[in-house]
């Protein structure tokens, strides 16, 4: 298991120039307040949070993990990115958000010093962005404890995701800064679940997630062939 170089610069130091815009619902991380309703909806329908440690994988500014504090969950950020952590840390103080802390640590660090800690792990789109997504998803197996949940985030690699998370999200709609996926680093349902398989976590649900760019609307369903997210309990 990576412990130190499971990271790509490229990728934190695109992320933090970013870092002041995390909470303006208008920059650049729009896509992301807007779904993120859908995904503390849907994790907390599966693991219902209030009371719950749960542990945010690659939280960025904290979108979700603020959310999920303000939930009634006890949450801890890691992250890699420090401006990005910085400005979690900010935002909670200022929006008096109580339960969250933020931490700068890898995943696997984490792991083998917390083992078995948390009641809830998620790591939302995340994976896509790391030399090595096995070894994340090894680490978050290792992080939860026995019955708890992990969930997942990501993108499909195939045509269909090329044409619309990268050439219509960041080209045409300019939704997101080009650049922010590389086609080669998308990862298959299938591919996902493997890894999942081989650390001991039992697969629970899979969801899609659609968004129609007239309404900006998005929603979840049945069709995975885009975005997709994917719960997951250890054995």
């Amino acid at each position: 298991m990576l412990t130190k170089d499971n990271f790509d610069p490229a990728e934190l130091a695109k992320f933090s120039d970013l870092a002041y815009r995390w909470w303006d619902k208008e920059s650049e991380f729009r896509p992301l307040h807007e779904i993120n309703p859908l995904r503390l909806e849907w994790i907390d329908g599966l693991a219902p949070l209030k009371g719950l440690r749960v542990l945010d994988v690659g939280c960025g500014g904290g979108i979700l993990a603020d959310s999920m504090a303000r939930m009634g969950a006890e949450v801890l950020g890691i992250d890699l990115a420090s401006k990005a952590l910085k400005v979690a840390q900010l935002h909670a103080l200022e929006a008096q958000t109580e339960g969250v802390t933020y931490r700068e640590i890898s995943a696997e660090a984490l792991a083998a010093e917390q083992p078995g800690s948390f009641d809830v792990v998620t790591c939302m789109e995340m994976l896509e962005h790391v030399p090595d997504p096995s070894s994340i998803v090894q680490a978050c197996a290792s992080l939860v404890k026995p019955r708890g949940h992990v969930f997942f985030s990501t993108i499909n690699r195939n045509t269909k995701s090329f044409l619309f998370a990268i050439v219509g999200a960041e080209y045409m709609l300019n939704m997101l800064p080009r650049g922010t996926h590389e086609y080669a680093k998308l990862i298959k349902p299938s591919e996902l679940a493997c890894y999942c398989r081989n650390t001991g976590l039992d697969f629970v649900q899979s969801k899609g997630m659609q968004y129609n760019p007239l309404t900006r609307h998005y929603w979840l369903n049945a069709d995975t062939h885009v975005n997709y997210l994917l719960a997951t309990r250890k054995a």
